[in-house]
């Protein structure tokens, strides 16, 4: 017999309401995503001269592929 990728319903022919995940348990892991996001952005596209935090090239030169694939101009 074969089986179906729809999944069973109650005896009433209802389907069970969908579970709602809380605004709390989210923030935390969406603020911790943004502020990744923006220290990878930063590290690939403006890590370089006049902005630089870290002295040397070598964040530029580990980011250097990444910087062209993502458009930033680096030379």
């Amino acid at each position: 017999m074969a089986q179906t990728a729809v999944p069973s319903t109650s005896a009433a022919g209802e389907r069970p309401a969908p579970v709602g995940i809380p605004l709390r348990e989210i923030l935390p892991w969406a603020v911790f995503a943004a502020v990744l996001g923006a220290v990878l952005i930063y590290f690939v596209g403006a890590e370089q001269g006049a902005t630089s935090l870290i002295g040397g090239t070598w964040v530029h030169e580990f980011t250097h592929d990444g910087r062209h694939l993502l458009g930033f101009p680096c030379h």
